[in-house]
């Protein structure tokens, strides 16, 4: 346990304090946001806030789960594991995708950077190689990263994948959940919050599963899965880095996290579904940013087809500002709505093990 608190809080000192050292620096190179012109006319006062603080969010994840190894490096079977380093790779990789399409935003001054083939390019290339990595490097137990077997709180069995399908599914599952918290990091410090909650609802399942790991004893409702440990440093980290972050993220922002933050936390998210077995699970965990990408879907396949609109715009949060809500009442209300998924899904989650030990 000390080593997640560890992980939490080095996150959290280090966002919290590298954050307003990034927001001078780059205000003083000239790295503002660009806001689209279609959007709500109040969100027009944002122009030239800093943007790319997701640097800080992935430094901060990064160097919070190196502390807890550095820090109790001198204990026994105490290392860095496989499962840990893939989950940072997903992470710096997504990230380093969405720091590009920041940059060329910044550097052509408008509201698109890199555009639609890029970008699923960099997914694909991240994505894929995490998927493949994933299947791979055994532990003594024969027990790899990720499974291709489809899971919800445990993998079904009646559905399992070969690696070739189960490569695929993952690159699309890790490309739609970086898509939808970028679609959802609209408001200030909605994405950061909901993230959070995500976040530390999986510190609670991994560090379930650690307690409860078939690798250390076979018990009724025991887990099989790798490094469970490891993934709770990592989740904890993420849940420092996004909390540190949103104390100069949220209204009035003074910087925002940018595709940089937006597609490492949503490929982080989907990661930490896919190592510990629970990837339908994230479906209900994080329900808004499902909702906030089924609002763009419905509204582009409705328009296409008929020439109208379902939503007055979207994605759902600005339809909701258009209908008259305030920014800080649809973010507080979206957390929220965030906060009742979290505990719908842990609940699920629990349910599931009380039925193995016939509680």
């Amino acid at each position: 346990m000390k080593s997640v608190l560890i992980a939490a809080g080095f996150g959290l000192i280090i966002s919290i304090l590298l954050t307003p050292i990034a927001i001078r620096a780059f205000r003083r190179q000239g790295l503002g946001q660009e806001i689209r012109d279609d959007g709500p006319e109040s969100h027009l006062s944002k122009k030239g806030t800093p943007t790319m603080g997701g640097t800080v969010i992935v430094g901060a994840t990064v160097f919070g789960y190196l502390a807890a190894h550095l820090i109790l490096s001198d204990q026994d079977n105490w290392g860095f594991t496989a499962t840990g380093l893939m989950l940072l790779f997903l992470m710096v990789g997504m990230g380093t995708v969405g720091f590009l399409d920041d940059y060329l935003k910044i550097r052509h001054r408008r509201s698109l950077g890199l555009n639609k083939t890029a970008k699923l390019v960099g997914q694909l290339v991240v994505g894929v190689a995490f998927a493949v990595l994933a299947i791979n490097f055994p532990n003594r137990q024969g027990v790899t990263p990720a499974s291709t077997v489809v899971s919800y709180v445990r993998d079904i069995a009646p559905f399992a994948l070969g690696s070739v399908a189960f490569v695929i599914l993952a690159y699309l599952f890790i490309a739609g959940f970086s898509n939808a918290v970028n679609l959802t990091d609209g408001l200030d410090g909605l994405a950061a919050g909901a993230s959070a909650m995500v976040f530390a609802s999986y510190v609670f399942i991994s560090f379930w599963q650690f307690t409860h790991d078939c690798s250390n004893e076979l018990i009724e409702g025991c887990y099989t899965v790798r490094d469970p440990l490891d993934v709770t440093l990592v989740a904890a980290a993420g849940l420092g880095a996004c909390l540190g972050f949103l104390w100069w993220n949220t209204s009035p922002a003074r910087i925002f996290m940018g595709d940089t933050g937006s597609l490492a936390l949503g490929g982080l998210l989907s990661g930490l579904a896919i190592v510990t077995r629970t990837e339908l699970l994230l479906v209900v965990l994080g329900g808004l940013f499902v909702a906030v990408t089924l609002s763009v879907v419905i509204q582009v396949a409705f328009f296409r087809a008929t020439r109208r609109r379902v939503f007055r715009m979207s994605p759902l949060h600005h339809h909701f500002e258009l209908a008259g809500w305030t920014e800080n009442t649809v973010i507080v209300r979206f957390w929220l709505v965030t906060a009742m998924a979290v505990a719908f899904g842990i609940g699920l989650f629990y349910a599931d093990w009380l039925d193995f030990v016939g509680l």
